[in-house]
């Protein structure tokens, strides 16, 4: 093909000018040399030389207002920031309740839109908000080598005959980046077959605050609790917590150690739940405490009724291709709702509990109570950093000829920068929603 283009262009100047007995020999020799038909060489002799048009951009329309995009954003912040396809199947019921509690100002028209928004296009429409969501995190998690051998072990791939009831718990830290000292941490307790999530907050891992905090989220639960999986943590695999299981017929199991994989269904809600909601910041005082358990009262109600959840169904693995199928995005409450196990005097109950609520209020009330907790961490640092500031030598001021304190020149000459610098090092990482 380039030899081909070559000849066409040297012939193509000798094309343009020649006769037409000319032109009829030129168009000969080059049918014979590439094999072309005289048709489609005319063309090419034509072409050489000339400037194609770039083609026509193609303008379509735009489907969604502005008007529409902003109250799905709005719609996907108030259900703290799912996917695409966990958003999807919630805007059926999202858009006419923050409709009428006046959440959402949009049009009859707009709403229908806005329900029958694909989730890919949901994807693309917040891209933009998504990319400011940064993860980061670390691991506190020590090893308890006592009892061991009395626990099983349970892996991820072990829940397929999960009933609700079966947990899986694990703590995650709030240490700020600075891991001496004591600081608060929450218990996460996740339900496997239908993802209910309870939290609470605690003042350290020590074994007590633990188990004291455990005993609270399985009286909080809506069903009993048949079975408890923990990582290797020594504030699990102690003998008190194995004692309660073995009174209350609660069957206890723990992880492979090294793999967190293991615990997959209470790991991902570490982040998409706890981090989320409370950031990465180190809280280490009473007033945090409190204002965490606070949140993790409000939040357990947005994250149960409120945002829906996917399960993998199946995976197969084609060479490096892994292809993963999941079901229709549910809330935990909806996943409840369905599962035959369940008592009708507890989703009866749930029921009643979930017409109560306004998922624009609640959103809300956990924004204020996050600005709350910002407040008190900032607070807290500059408290701090106050207490350590170093103390003035007596030599570092000199006296005026009135007898009034002056500062020494070298002082005087430069602006103070005491309070930016210590708004730079106490203001905490924004919130990631």
């Amino acid at each position: 093909m380039g030899q081909r283009k070559a000849v066409t262009a040297k012939l193509a100047l000798a094309y343009r000018r020649g006769s037409r007995k000319d032109k009829s020999r030129i168009l000969n020799e080059l049918c014979e040399l590439t094999g072309w038909n005289r048709d489609w060489a005319r063309a090419q002799l034509r072409l050489v030389g000339t400037v194609r048009p770039a083609p026509a951009a193609r303008t379509r329309r735009p489907i969604y207002t502005e008007a529409e995009v902003d109250a799905l954003a709005k719609v996907w912040r108030i259900s703290r920031c799912p996917t695409g396809k966990r958003l999807q199947p919630m805007l059926q019921i999202l858009v006419p309740l923050l409709r009428a509690e006046g959440a959402l100002r949009i049009t009859d028209r707009q709403a229908r839109h806005l329900m029958a928004m694909s989730a890919a296009t949901i994807d693309r429409r917040l891209a933009p908000e998504r990319a400011r969501l940064v993860p980061r995190g670390r691991s506190h998690t020590k090893p308890g080598t006592l009892l061991k051998s009395q626990i099983p072990i349970r892996t991820w791939a072990d829940w397929d005959d999960a009933r609700p009831g079966f947990v899986e718990i694990d703590l995650v830290a709030h240490e700020g980046g600075d891991p001496r000292g004591e600081f608060c941490h929450t218990l996460d307790v996740t339900d496997v077959a239908t993802g209910w999530t309870e939290l609470r907050a605690v003042p350290n891992k020590a074994q007590k605050w633990v188990f004291a905090a455990l005993l609270e989220i399985t009286a909080a639960f809506p069903f009993p609790v048949r079975g408890i999986d923990s990582d290797n943590g020594s504030e699990f695999i102690n003998a008190q917590l194995l004692r309660y299981c073995e009174q209350n017929k609660i069957t206890f199991t723990r992880s492979r150690a090294g793999r967190k994989n293991d615990g997959a269904y209470v790991e991902q809600k570490n982040w998409s739940v706890v981090r989320q909601a409370v950031g990465y910041h180190r809280y280490d005082t009473d007033a945090e405490l409190a204002l965490l358990n606070q949140v993790y009262a409000l939040l357990r109600l947005m994250t149960n009724f409120f945002c829906p959840q996917q399960k993998l169904l199946s995976k197969h693995r084609t060479g490096a291709k892994v292809t993963k199928h999941y079901d229709t995005a549910k809330t935990p409450y909806q996943r409840v709702l369905a599962d035959p196990r369940v008592p009708d005097k507890i989703k009866t109950g749930l029921t009643r509990q979930y017409q109560q609520l306004n998922p624009a209020q609640l959103r809300r009330d956990l924004l204020a109570l996050n600005d709350k907790l910002l407040d008190a961490t900032r607070a807290k640092h500059a408290a701090r950093q106050r207490s350590h500031a170093p103390a003035s030598h007596p030599w570092s001021q000199t006296t005026t000829p009135h007898g009034t304190a002056r500062q020494p020149a070298q002082q005087r000459s430069r602006p103070s920068t005491t309070r930016a610098s210590a708004d730079e090092a106490t203001t905490p990482r924004s919130r990631a929603n």
